[in-house]
């Protein structure tokens, strides 16, 4: 919910032609701005991983050529949302979701207090880490990506590895060494510029649409509410519009791809606001951005969905939302 001394700025009548001026123009020169971004960035990207967990994912993310913080962090997501204390139906523990027996053989000492506890974060992340490189020094002779076939072995066993040469056939190996490395684009920083997306013109229109539409806490746009919205179900919305499905909740949408700098925003990119500035997880408000410092948004009960300037103080950072890092969300798989 966007806070009170945010203010409207236009009007539904003049943000057609006013998106469409911005659109057309950040699009015809995207194409000499870009260059890409490569897929094993080292440095975390701002606020990606919770500050209490950063240093931690960033020093042991760097423990052997196979991962990299990014990779680490994305794994830890996926495991388990950054919980410590989550436990699944499998006993899985903690917050890089260890079983018991793993946990007995490979859990390490990683803060050096002299004992290895798995729902301590200090020794957890260590131990996911080690555990990783030790996986990866199983399999470091079989053909092909070191870390496809170490998050393989995660997964499937490094005697699978080993005896198909490479990830094995199955789909639930094939379906986990996708997600991880595909959510390990939207956990680090950008090294270079991000690709636009080829949506973002029609999730745009999308939402410009519905301008001029009341809030609604919860709202997703369907007839029992009225067509009503709120932030993050207006930019669901949006984007499964051009057939992308995003989860519902803000702060798991920060996930669905890259994240671009201030300077290098472009329309369609969603933009998101935390009262905390150093963890995703805090986020609590997201718009879509049309450009000139603007975006649409579903502010807050008893406003419509309108424009309004993104750089405010809660400003967290944005994403350029991916077909591929959507799917590879943990809510979407």
């Amino acid at each position: 919910m966007r806070k009170a001394w945010v203010v409207a700025v236009a009007v539904a009548g003049a943000g057609v032609a006013f998106v469409m001026v911005l659109v057309v123009g950040v699009y015809v020169v995207a194409g000499d701005l870009v260059n890409g971004v490569t897929g094993a960035g080292r440095k975390l990207a701002k606020g990606s991983v919770p500050a209490a967990y950063q240093a931690l994912v960033q020093k042991w993310g760097n423990l052997c050529p196979a991962i990299n913080p990014a990779l680490l962090a994305a794994q830890l997501y996926q495991e388990s949302g950054f919980n410590p204390r989550a436990q699944s139906p499998a006993r899985a523990q903690g917050i890089a979701q260890f079983i018991p027996g793993t946990w007995a053989t490979h859990g390490i000492d990683g803060d050096g207090d002299g004992d290895r506890d798995v729902w301590d974060p200090n020794d957890a992340i260590p131990s996911a880490a080690s555990y990783d490189c030790t996986l990866a020094k199983y399999v470091k002779h079989v053909p092909g990506d070191a870390t496809k076939n170490m998050l393989a072995a995660y997964n499937a066993g490094a005697y699978a590895v080993i005896k198909y040469g490479g990830v094995p056939p199955y789909k639930e190996t094939q379906n986990y060494v996708r997600v991880i490395t595909t959510l390990e684009k939207s956990f680090a920083a950008p090294v270079g510029r991000v690709d636009p997306s080829e949506q973002a013109a029609g999730a745009i229109h999308y939402a410009q649409e519905k301008l001029g539409t009341p809030y609604l806490w919860g709202g997703n746009g369907t007839p029992e509410q009225g067509g009503r919205f709120d932030c993050s179900g207006l930019t669901k919305a949006a984007y499964e519009s051009v057939g992308i499905t995003l989860p519902r909740v803000a702060n798991d949408q920060y996930n669905a791809g890259p994240h671009p700098d201030r300077d290098e925003l472009l329309p369609g990119d969603l933009v998101f606001f935390s009262d905390d500035l150093t963890n995703s997880r805090a986020i609590r408000h997201v718009g879509i951005y049309v450009g000139g410092g603007y975006m649409i948004n579903a502010p807050r009960p008893g406003a419509v969905i309108r424009f309004d300037p993104i750089d405010t103080p809660d400003y967290f950072g944005a994403t350029r939302v991916t077909e591929d890092g959507a799917k590879a969300l943990p809510s979407a798989v």
